[in-house]
């Protein structure tokens, strides 16, 4: 028998259910995590592969879990990262059309089929955000983090880019457009702080612990 729409969407929500359930589940014994977002076009050998590799070993030799969205690209790095040093490497893969594979080096792997599912994991177990170049789906992370700090829906916590050269353009246009137009206040600016080296990136996240 052909379900009808409304039992479509009435199991849709079973499904969203069970996604909020086993995330909840495998994540309720992670205290003190930071999610490292960028790019999953990025190859090994590129800079900020391997100091996205950097970072995360240096964070985990701190006992910092790291958790990415489980693919390639700065996501591996990271996760790779903390494997080098035994630490807790946590993957929060998307199921794609075209499908993303899970790096190798993931220690504990979730799977989500609903984008805002898996948003909601990343936000509620990260102690810090350190977001490397990357496209629309590392630009729609950022802006959400930042949303949620502004607008008070989460404690605050760090939020870090790296690379000024990449993300001072889109800071500028903050500046010169959003400022200016009174869409946002002066005060949103110190949100997030942009820094090049992972040395600073760790500092950031450390000194706002203290």
């Amino acid at each position: 028998m052909k379900k009808n729409r409304y039992q479509e969407e009435a199991w849709r929500i079973f499904r969203i259910m069970a996604e909020f359930v086993e995330g909840f589940e495998i994540l309720e014994n992670v205290e003190k995590a930071v999610t490292i977002w960028g790019s999953a076009r990025v190859k090994p050998g590129d800079e900020w592969y391997e100091k996205a590799v950097i970072t995360a070993r240096m964070l985990a030799e701190k006992g910092y879990t790291i958790i990415t969205g489980g693919g390639p690209g700065i996501m591996e790095a990271a996760n790779k990262g903390a494997s080098l040093v035994g630490g807790e490497s946590i993957g929060l893969n998307i199921e794609l059309p075209e499908e993303q594979k899970p790096n190798p080096y993931i220690k504990t792997l979730v799977s989500f089929r609903y984008f805002f599912t898996r948003k909601v994991m990343f936000v509620k177990y990260a102690k810090g955000f350190i977001i490397f170049p990357g496209g629309f789906g590392t630009l729609d992370e950022f802006t959400e983090a930042i949303t949620l700090i502004q607008t008070k829906r989460v404690h605050k916590f760090p939020v870090v880019l790296m690379d000024k050269k990449y993300w001072d353009g889109f800071v500028k246009w903050f500046k010169d457009v959003l400022l200016k137009r009174g869409y946002i206040d002066k005060e949103d600016l110190k949100i997030f702080k942009i820094v090049n080296e992972p040395e600073e990136a760790v500092k950031i996240i450390e000194d706002f612990y203290k």
